[in-house]
């Protein structure tokens, strides 16, 4: 009995260890899922908030089969693989949204710019949008320059000429001229220093540019069309800081101040190289061609181009892309002439592979903004048209400038009835 008792002491001794062992096994495991670096830990809160695959391997490799761990590795892998391609269908999905709002409809974003959208009106009273919005001035661009066109400028407008010294006899003429209309605004950037030592001898305003490797080159010694094609990139810069611009060659004379005779309800406002109302205005161009039978005859219309030696032009969106396209593409094409270029930007259709400038535009009357082949061609032989006074000639059609330009003055300014006599109504060659 002795015996018998002693053993069952044993076993109920050696129970109570086994219990004592799992227990504190257990306890081992709550304490290794819960407390992963310990009671006394520099960052506890961090502990609750990084639970981390090893973090969980750790309380499973204690408690758990190997399996079990595989299991969850397993799920662990296929996770971050599923949130991989979720990751890759949003970023899929971003572009495509950026890709649908570049290339929404013109139209609904002209509707968000200028307003809400509207119903149509009565048959007869609909009137489109003739003109645009214009920028939001940006003094950034040129600081030096905005603070000068506040000095000069007149109601936000101002008339601009380029001048090199090879035009110094025709630019006084020009702003002679000039003041003895009365004009104040107006300015003329120089493109070399004699010019601007010139023009402040003669209390002239006057502007000249930061070098520019690119300008400058052809600024010094360019002749009359390529200092003429600078212009549209000089330009930029007076409309992105909200101003409008007369832009005027030099082989003009000023009779009346322009700004007295503008519209302002286009892009882009010009005096024409035609010489009558239909060339000037545009017509209906018959085209003839026997060999088609019955459908020989086809309509075209035709008008004369733009002079783009003076042109008025607000700043809007599309004058700014009208003067980038036109720079862009007399940088790529050196041997065009930039009045070409002018016009075929500023009329040409969109069509397949090209996207045409929506801009609008007019046309300046052609007896108060005259060319010269209207008045040596027209006007000074009708007795009615030499009585009216125009508001500015442009010298355009004839290379002898400076002595017509004079004439101009003596039969407009000094009444010099037969000033304009002597001259052929073309040119000699």
């Amino acid at each position: 009995m002795a015996v018998l008792r002693r053993e069952k002491g044993q076993s109920l001794q050696g129970s109570r260890i086994a219990v004592a062992i799992l227990i504190g096994i257990l306890l081992g495991c709550v304490f290794a899922v819960f407390y992963p670096h310990g009671f006394f830990s520099s960052n506890p809160t961090g502990s609750h908030r990084r639970i981390a695959n090893s973090n969980l391997q750790t309380g499973l490799s204690s408690c758990e089969s190997p399996e079990r761990i595989k299991m969850v590795k397993a799920d662990i892998v296929l996770i971050s693989e599923k949130n991989a391609e979720m990751k890759k269908q949003v970023r899929e999905l971003n572009e495509k949204l950026q890709l649908a709002e570049q290339g929404q409809d013109h139209a609904q974003k002209q509707v968000l710019l200028l307003g809400k959208q509207q119903k149509a009106g009565p048959f007869g009273t609909v009137k489109g949008l003739r003109t645009n919005p214009t920028v939001v001035p940006d003094e950034s661009v040129n600081p030096r320059l905005a603070k000068l066109l506040e000095e000069v400028a007149v109601r936000k407008e101002l008339i601009v000429a380029l001048a090199n010294s090879n035009v110094k006899t025709m630019l006084e003429v020009w702003f002679a001229n000039i003041k003895k209309a009365g004009i104040r605004n107006y300015l003329v950037v120089a493109l070399d220093d004699h010019i601007v030592d010139f023009c402040k001898s003669n209390d002239v305003p006057v502007y000249k540019r930061d070098p520019d490797s690119g300008i400058d080159s052809v600024a010094r010694t360019g002749g009359n069309h390529a200092v003429s094609g600078l212009k549209f990139r000089i330009l930029r810069e007076f409309l992105q800081l909200g101003y409008s611009v007369l832009l005027s060659d030099v082989d003009i004379i000023y009779l009346q101040n322009p700004f007295d005779h503008l519209y302002r309800d286009s892009d882009v406002e010009s005096m024409s190289d035609g010489h009558d109302n239909m060339t000037a205005y545009g017509f209906d161009d018959v085209f003839n061609e026997p060999a088609m039978g019955w459908a020989r005859y086809a309509h075209t219309m035709r008008i004369w181009v733009y002079n783009s030696g003076f042109f008025y032009i607000r700043p809007t969106l599309p004058s700014i892309e009208l003067l980038d396209r036109v720079a862009g593409r007399l940088s790529r094409e050196p041997n065009s002439w930039d009045q070409a270029v002018f016009n075929e930007e500023l009329f040409s259709p969109s069509h397949p592979g090209y996207d045409g400038l929506h801009a609008a535009k007019r046309t300046m009357d052609m007896f108060l903004f005259m060319n010269s082949k209207v008045l040596f061609k027209t006007v000074r032989k009708d007795p009615a048209l030499k009585t009216l006074k125009p508001v500015i000639v442009h010298v355009n059609y004839h290379p002898d400038k400076l002595r017509r330009m004079q004439a101009v003055v003596e039969f407009y300014v000094n009444g010099k009835q037969d000033a304009l006599d002597p001259f052929p109504d073309g040119s000699d060659w």
